[in-house]
C-alpha cells in the first residue's frame, strides 16, 4: 500500500522486485545472514531482471529507470533481506558514477559487466580518520608518468575482497574538497590489499573490510573526469544513495510489521489473541502510519531528484534520516510485539532489528543529515 500515485510501469516493477525477494531471497536471508554467505549468484539472477544498473543509460546494459523506480526496488528487495537489497544499492550507485562521470571508452569497457553483475563495484569514501568529515581524507594519489601511485587506506568498505572495481575517492591535490579526485581501481590491482572480513552487528551477509593500498599502481585513464571534482561526484553518488538506504530502510520495517501481524493473529494471552487487545492494536496502527509517512516522503525526495529539484539534496537528506529512523523503530518495535521470540533468530525479526541499525549510520549519518538540512534553512 502506498498513498503515492503510482503508474502501471512502475507498480509492475515493484511487483516484479518484490515476488523475486520473496521467492529466491527470503527463504535464505537467516541462512546467509549466520553463514556470512555472500549470495553472488542470486544477486546475478537479479541483475538479468535488469536489478545490476537499475539507473544506468540503457546502451551499456543498463535498465535507464528512474530514481522513483530504483526506491520501489530496493525497497522490495528488502523485505527479503535487507543485507543484500542495501549492497545491491551500493553496486548500483558505483555504476551510476561511472556511467554519469565517465569517458565512452571507461562506460563500455566497465558497465556491461556491472550491469550483469559478472563485475561487482564498491564505493570507498570512508577512512579510519574520516568519516563525516569525508572532505579530510588522506588516501594519496601521486602521478607517475600513466599512472597514479596509491597509498593509504579505507575503512567499511562494503563487497570489499569480493569485488572487481573500486570506485575510490583520493588525493591528488592540495587540502579540502577541492584535492580530490575520483580512481576507478581493478580487484587485482598491484599493491591493492584488503583487511579481514569485519565482524559486525548485522549486514552480515555481504563481506565489510578495509581496502588498503600500498604502493598500489593505477593507470591515469582509470579517473573519472578531471582532477579536482571527486569530491563532487562522491557527494551527487550519496544524493541517491541516501534514497536507496532509505528504501531499503522501509522494505525491511515492512516485512517486520507483516510478520507482527501475522504473529498477532496466532499468538494468546489472557484467553484472547494478541491482535484483539486495543493497546496492541493502537501500537501497530502507529507502525503502519509513522511507516507509510516515511515511504511517502522518500518517494516525493525521489521524485524530486529525478525532475532536478532545486531542493533535492535537502529533500534527499530529510528523507534519509526519516526513513531509516522509522525503520528501525519499527523494526524494534516489532521484536518488542513478539516478546521473547522475537529474540529468537528463528523468527527474523531481530536480524532486521540489527542490519537496519547501520542505516543510521551509513551514507552519511543521521546527525549529518540534519546538518546539511540546517545549512539549507539558515546558511552555513
Amino acid at each position: 500500500m502506498t498513498l503515492f500515485a503510482l503508474p502501471d510501469d512502475q507498480i509492475a516493477v515493484r511487483d516484479m522486485a518484490r515476488e523475486f525477494a520473496a521467492e529466491r531471497i527470503a527463504p535464505h536471508a537467516l541462512e546467509w545472514d549466520e553463514k556470512k554467505h555472500f549470495p553472488v549468484e542470486v544477486m546475478r539472477e537479479a541483475a538479468a531482471l535488469g536489478m545490476g544498473g537499475v539507473y544506468v543509460r540503457d546502451d551499456v546494459g543498463g535498465s535507464g529507470l528512474s530514481r522513483l523506480d530504483a526506491a520501489l526496488i530496493f525497497e522490495a528487495l528488502a523485505t527479503g533481506c535487507p543485507t543484500t537489497s542495501a549492497f545491491i544499492s551500493i553496486h548500483n550507485m558505483s555504476s551510476w558514477m561511472i556511467d554519469t562521470y565517465g569517458s565512452e571508452d571507461q562506460r563500455r569497457a566497465w558497465l556491461p559487466g556491472l550491469c550483469s553483475m559478472e563485475l561487482f563495484a564498491s564505493y570507498a569514501l570512508t577512512e579510519p580518520g574520516s568519516g563525516s568529515d569525508a572532505a579530510a581524507l588522506r588516501t594519496s594519489a601521486r602521478r607517475d608518468g600513466d599512472d597514479y601511485v596509491l597509498n593509504g587506506t579505507k575503512q567499511f568498505i562494503s563487497g570489499a575482497g569480493a569485488g572487481d572495481l573500486y570506485v575510490v575517492m583520493v588525493r591528488t591535490g592540495g587540502e579540502g574538497a577541492s584535492g580530490i579526485s575520483t580512481l576507478v581501481v581493478p580487484g587485482d590491482a598491484p599493491g591493492l590489499s584488503f583487511g579481514p572480513n569485519e565482524r559486525k552487528m548485522g549486514w552480515n551477509a555481504q563481506p565489510t573490510r578495509q581496502v588498503i593500498f600500498s604502493d598500489c599502481r593505477v593507470p591515469v585513464a582509470n579517473r573519472l573526469g578531471p582532477e579536482g571534482i571527486g569530491f563532487k561526484i562522491a557527494m551527487a553518488g550519496l544524493d541517491g544513495g541516501r534514497l536507496n538506504i532509505g528504501a531499503c530502510s522501509l522494505g525491511g520495517a515492512q516485512a517486520a510489521l507483516d510478520k507482527t501481524l501475522g504473529y498477532m493473529r496466532e499468538r494468546k494471552a489472557f484467553g484472547k489473541r494478541l491482535d484483539e487487545f486495543q493497546a496492541l492494536q493502537f501500537r501497530v496502527a502507529d507502525m503502519a502510519t509513522e511507516l507509510e509517512a516515511a515511504r511517502t516522503f522518500l518517494y516525493a525526495a525521489a521524485a524530486a531528484y529525478d525532475r532536478k529539484d532545486p531542493d533535492a539534496t535537502r529533500l534527499c537528506a530529510m528523507a534519509k534520516r526519516l526513513a531509516t529512523d522509522t525503520g528501525f523503530a519499527v523494526a524494534n518495535e516489532a521484536l518488542q510485539l513478539h516478546g521473547g521470540y522475537g529474540y529468537l533468530s528463528e523468527y527474523g525479526i531481530e536480524k532486521i532489528v540489527r542490519d537496519l541499525r547501520v542505516h543510521q549510520i551509513l551514507e552519511g549519518t543521521n546527525e549529518i543529515m540534519r546538518l546539511i538540512v540546517a545549512r539549507s534553512l539558515i546558511g552555513r
